[in-house]
């Protein structure tokens, strides 16, 4: 009876140090049988992360009942429970469903005339050879006089060297960082927040704004990082349910 027991007791301490040890699965992620390239992949309970190489295969240090989180920007999230048979398996297959196909629309705008600028040579050369064909001939900015061929416009053509310089500085100004919002936008999918946090699209609006007040998340517009975001959003997202709670008592 006690070697049974001392063989009981062996086998789950065995199987309970197999489970508390790290180890490195490998997988391949796909859609529709096509290898999946850049995929980030995510041990969430760990908290590393890899990428997937051009034939979709990744390599991750697990354990048993970690999980996986799987993001790519034109897929739908994916997440797994990583279970002693996957290690030891050692080759986890992911197949990845795309996103429904968004028709962004399309917006026709008025077409406006660009102002053509010439050189007083030019304009002089045109004179010269058009003014007996085309006596009506008048270039906006030149005055013709008499006793003179020309006359030049000096405060007109002092505006119009005005605006080229303004508009080249325009050009040059810094592009405007990306904000919070944006930031989420293009890092997590849409039923991150349904499945993983479990947010509806009302309770999504008041836990970005909630967010957004965090000083913290400027650190994140600074250095983004989807393993960075996603820490921080799930943080904030214990705190917005605690909230909540409070509230409602």
């Amino acid at each position: 009876m006690k070697v049974k027991l001392l063989t009981t007791i062996s086998f789950f301490t065995y199987q309970l140090s197999i489970s508390q040890t790290e180890k490195l699965l490998h997988g391949k992620v796909s859609s529709n049988n096509v290898p999946l390239n850049k995929v980030e992949v995510i041990n969430k309970t760990s908290k590393t992360s890899t990428t997937t190489n051009s034939l979709g295969e990744f390599s991750i240090a697990v354990k048993a009942q970690d999980s996986l989180i799987f993001f790519a920007k034109d897929y739908l999230f994916t997440r797994l429970k990583i279970t002693a048979k996957q290690i030891e398996t050692n080759n986890l297959i992911v197949n990845m469903i795309p996103k429904a196909e968004e028709l962004n629309e399309v917006i026709i705008s008025n077409v406006t005339a660009k102002d053509i600028f010439l050189t007083k040579e030019d304009i002089k050369q045109i004179k010269l050879n058009d003014h007996k064909s085309r006596p009506g001939l008048k270039i906006e900015g030149f005055n013709e006089v008499k006793g003179s061929p020309l006359d030049i416009d000096f405060i007109y053509l002092g505006k119009q060297v005005y605006n080229l310089l303004k508009k080249d500085e325009e050009s040059k100004k810094e592009i405007p960082k990306i904000d919070f919002r944006k930031l989420i936008a293009t890092t997590c999918p849409e039923d991150f927040f349904l499945k993983e946090l479990k947010l509806n699209s009302e309770e999504k609006e008041l836990f970005l704004q909630f967010c957004d007040a965090d000083p913290k998340s400027n650190i994140l517009l600074g250095n983004p990082n989807i393993l960075a975001t996603m820490e921080f959003l799930y943080a904030k997202n214990d705190e917005f349910k605690k909230l909540k709670s409070e509230t409602k008592n």
